[in-house]
This record gives C-alpha cells, structure tokens and sequence, in this order.
C-alpha cells in the first residue's frame, strides 16, 4: 500500500490494558510499536507524517521517527486546525493519507502475513485529502468522518489491530519475518528465518549475510557483503562494506570497511574502528577510536584511547584510565607498537613508531621511535625450587 501522508493517533490505552505505557508505546524486540508501523508506512512511501498524542507521550513517541522524515506532532486539542495546515502544505498531487486510530500491526511483506481473520475491526483507514481538508471546516468529527468518508484497511491491506499486550505479542514473529523478507527482497541472505531478529529501522547492504542468533536493534547501517553473526549483538550501529562481527557485541559503534570484529568482541558506545581494523577475541573497547589496520588480536581493554594507524596492541594490554575521580586518555601514534601485558596509566602519550617492551607499566611520555621498559630486572635465585619443592 502507498500513501502519501498518514496522521497517527496515539491514544492513552493504559486504563484499558492495566499496562504502564499506552500500546501504542509498548516495545515489541526493544522497539515501540509506534517505530515498527511509522517503518513500514515509511518503506511503502510515505514520508510526511501527522502524530496526535497526549501531552505525557509526546517525547517518546516523536522519539520513534527518524529525522529524515517530515514529522508533526501536536495534542489532540490542536489536531483539527494543524492538520489542515499540514494537509494544505502537501505536494500538489499528493492525494492519499492513511489514518492510524489505534494500536495495530502493518505488514508489508505479503509472504509474512498469516491466515487469520481480523474479525470486522480495523485501526486504520484510507481517505483523500481533499476529503478530509473539507470536513476539516466545517463541526467536525474524526469518528464520524471516517464512518462515513474513509475506507477500512483490513489484513487484505496488512493490517492488523491488536487490543492488549498479549495480542501484540503473538504478532511479534510475523513482524520480525515481515522486515527479514523486506532485506532478502533486497538482495541481503539470511540463515535462519526463525532465529535471527531484526528492528524496523536498520538498512542491511546487498550481499551481507546474516548468520543465526543475529539481533540488529535500534537503528543500524549494515553495508553490503558484510557478515553478521553467529550470535551478534548489534544496537544503533553503522557497519562499513565488508566488515565480519562475529560473536561480538556493539552498542553505539561505527565498524569501517573490511574490519573483522571478534569472536567475543565488546564495543561500548563512542567507539569508532577505521578501515581494516582487526579486534579479536574477548578485546573490550570503549569511547575509543583505533586507525586503519590497527590489530588488537586479544584479550585487551582500551578505554578513553585514540590509536593511530598500523598499530600493534598485544595480548593483555591495558589502559588504566580511571582513578576513580576523573576518566584521562590515551595517545598512541601511527605504527607504534605496544608489548603484551602492559599496562598505559593515563593520561600518557606514545609517540608514533615506538616500542613498548612486554610487561611494562607506562606512566610517561614514549618519544616517536623510542623503546621503553617499565619493568624491574629479572633476578634468578640458583637452586631455590630444587630446595623448596614438595
């Protein structure tokens, strides 16, 4: 179905359904239902959107739509003279609009829509808006406009109105197959139907390839012929062409292109990896942003650091950013490399090309192209363990 504006109610439901949040805001996958219908109307057309909702909701339900689209939003007192400005201010020729009174569930994708009959209810209509432009002058009434003036959408249509939280809740596997079926349309392969879950909002790139027990939540930008998964964990993050996150985790996090993530990778929120990037296994980064080609191949944490390019982290490396007051950074310049086991105490610097011998504790300043040692000479105590030994 292709519409060129919708007006969506958002009505206070709590009393009705003994929940704390109207239905409408109720999350389905992490996401408000409210996300998942403005979604679907948006990838069918629509691009101008009118939202009606009581003073107490209207933060989050303007929260569901993206800035990209064209969004209105006003309480129910206002609603009849902001729609007719809204509606007059429409391309010329841009004619239909969809009206959501109420809770339901859109969608598209006709592979993913069940048998089941909708039972003579419907929460949303099809006018023209000059119909409704006229009936906005004179006593009017949106329920008994819509009686009247409006055609019913039904499931033929995609869809379906729910009443409760359980209700919405059955619809939730046709909703996450519904966006499954909109990626592989575009040219994106997934593994398992049933075993990968996906939010409305988030664009996957042709080629990529979602793996079992992939969650792509909130917002994300997945290039093409990426690989995903098994078992990642992806909220509002943007994903580079060709990049692999593999049993990983990332909130928040920008992956450039041909990056390899994982396995066991955690990437806390304001982490940007440049091209090439390599994090493997159980590396945790956080507020950090690391080079083109930099490795760090395990077992490393990096908080508050900003690694150049070419860079070397070895195993167990640290930064020790936190004491306990106040966060400090740390600096590591292009093609410096930094030994296993040491441990950078912010805020420090190491210059590019240096060398930071294993087992070290950096509390100063590394020169470009310097080595450093910050560890205590090894001392052997000749036939100690033949003497002590049980």
């Amino acid at each position: 179905m292709t519409v060129d504006a919708v007006v969506i109610f958002v009505p206070d439901d709590t009393g009705k359904t003994g929940r704390e949040e109207p239905l409408m805001l109720e999350r389905v996958q992490g996401v408000p239902l409210l996300s998942w219908i403005a979604a679907a109307l948006a990838q069918s057309g629509a691009r101008r959107f009118f939202l009606v909702a009581q003073p107490g909701c209207i933060a989050r339900a303007k929260a569901c739509f993206p800035e990209e689209l064209s969004l209105t939003v006003c309480q129910e007192s206002d609603a009849a003279d902001l729609l007719h400005v809204f509606l007059s201010t429409m391309d010329e020729g841009a004619d239909k609009v969809a009206v959501v009174t109420g809770p339901c569930v859109y969608l598209r994708e006709p592979a993913a829509r069940p048998s089941v009959r909708d039972g003579g209810r419907s929460a949303a209509f099809l006018t023209n808006r000059l119909t409704l432009m006229d009936a906005l002058d004179g006593d009017f009434s949106f329920s008994r406009f819509l009686a009247a003036s409006a055609t019913a959408c039904t499931g033929r249509e995609g869809f379906y109105p729910v009443s409760d939280y359980l209700e919405l809740l059955a619809w939730q596997h046709a909703m996450n197959k519904s966006q499954l079926f909109r990626l592989a349309r575009e040219g994106v392969r997934i593994w398992d139907l049933d075993n990968c879950y996906v939010t409305p909002w988030t664009t996957v790139g042709a080629g990529t390839e979602l793996l079992p027990g992939t969650v792509l939540s909130g917002r994300n930008s997945i290039g093409a012929g990426c690989t995903i998964g098994p078992g990642t964990c992806l909220t509002d993050a943007s994903v580079g062409d060709g990049a692999s996150v593999v049993q990983s985790r990332g909130v928040s996090v920008t992956i450039g292109r041909d990056c390899t993530v994982g396995p066991f990778a955690n990437l806390r929120p304001g982490t940007t990896l440049g091209p090439g990037v390599h994090t493997g296994a159980f590396v945790e980064i956080n507020r950090s942003s690391l080079g083109a080609r930099t490795q760090v191949a395990h077992l490393a944490y990096l908080g508050d650091a900003t690694v150049g390019q070419d860079c070397n982290i070895g195993c167990g490396v640290s930064t020790a950013n936190f004491d306990r007051v106040n966060k400090f950074e740390t600096q590591v310049g292009d093609n410096a490399f930094v030994g296993c086991d040491t441990c950078l105490v912010a805020p420090v610097r190491v210059g590019q090309g240096a060398y930071i011998a294993a087992g070290s504790v950096i509390t100063q300043d590394v020169p470009d192209g310097a080595l450093a040692l910050g560890r205590s000479r090894q001392t052997n105590k000749k036939d100690w363990a033949n003497r002590h030994k049980r």
